[in-house]
């Protein structure tokens, strides 16, 4: 595939996407109706909604940790309704970067230890997977805290370590729920400032957050509401 053919085909594609639990009962609840969204590689794209708007059934379903009830979504171009468990896995693993508020992050293990976990998975080589981490921190601005603990650290440099992580398989999408959720407005002022710079660098980053403050920092801005999905023009 051609550069420019590559590029046509977005990162993440839905359509008609749909989740509804316990269906057909007393206690169902339709969490997604019919959403439809594009987001193009390179882009910061932020989705925004209240607590149970729908926003994180939404992420679960895009960072392929949960499947729809009905409709299609295509990630870099793969219908992921196609895949079995092990590819699924897989292409979490190499496609998609998570970071969430808190952190998630090991304490008895140093930032670099934690930034190399993933690599632990796709069976890289312990010193490479050492080089790969500490490179992945310097980008973060952290090459000076790799042996830190996560204790050792503060809120902003353990999201700072968390991204690292996320980054380690060089994914092309960086899903991030609430990520400055945890840290007070100038630490994420900082976060997202490293999130634009992403961006820049070629990454697609999509943030989940419930703070219309938050949101305008990105390029482009959804909102849920009761399960639906519509898109403001906002400016980055």
């Amino acid at each position: 595939m051609s550069d420019a053919a590559s590029t046509s085909v977005p990162v993440i594609e839905t359509r008609a996407l749909r989740k509804v639990y316990a269906e057909g009962s007393e206690a169902e609840v339709i969490a997604l109706q019919g959403v439809d969204m594009r987001v193009d590689r390179g882009e910061f794209v932020a989705i925004m909604g209240p607590s149970g708007s729908g926003k994180s059934t939404l992420m679960n379903l895009i960072g392929c940790l949960d499947t729809p009830t009905s409709g299609t979504y295509h990630c870099d171009g793969v219908d992921v309704s196609t895949l079995d468990r092990e590819e699924l896995a897989a292409l979490r693993r190499d496609k998609i970067g998570f970071v969430f508020q808190g952190f998630n992050l090991l304490p008895r293990m140093s930032a670099e230890d934690n930034v190399a976990m993933p690599l632990g998975y796709a069976q890289v080589p312990p010193a490479e997977r050492s080089r790969l981490a500490i490179e992945a921190l310097e980008a973060v601005g952290l090459g000076g805290r790799t042996s830190h603990r996560p204790s050792e650290l503060s809120g902003g440099q353990q999201q700072r370590v968390a991204i690292a992580r996320a980054l380690i398989n060089q994914p092309p999408i960086l899903l991030a729920d609430e990520p400055t959720g945890a840290l007070d407005s100038k630490t994420g002022e900082e976060i997202l400032a490293l999130f634009k710079r992403l961006r820049d660098d070629g990454h697609t980053v999509i943030l989940i957050t419930h703070d219309a403050e938050v949101a305008a920092h990105a390029d482009r801005t959804y909102v849920m509401r009761d399960g639906e999905m519509h898109e403001e023009g906002g400016e980055a």
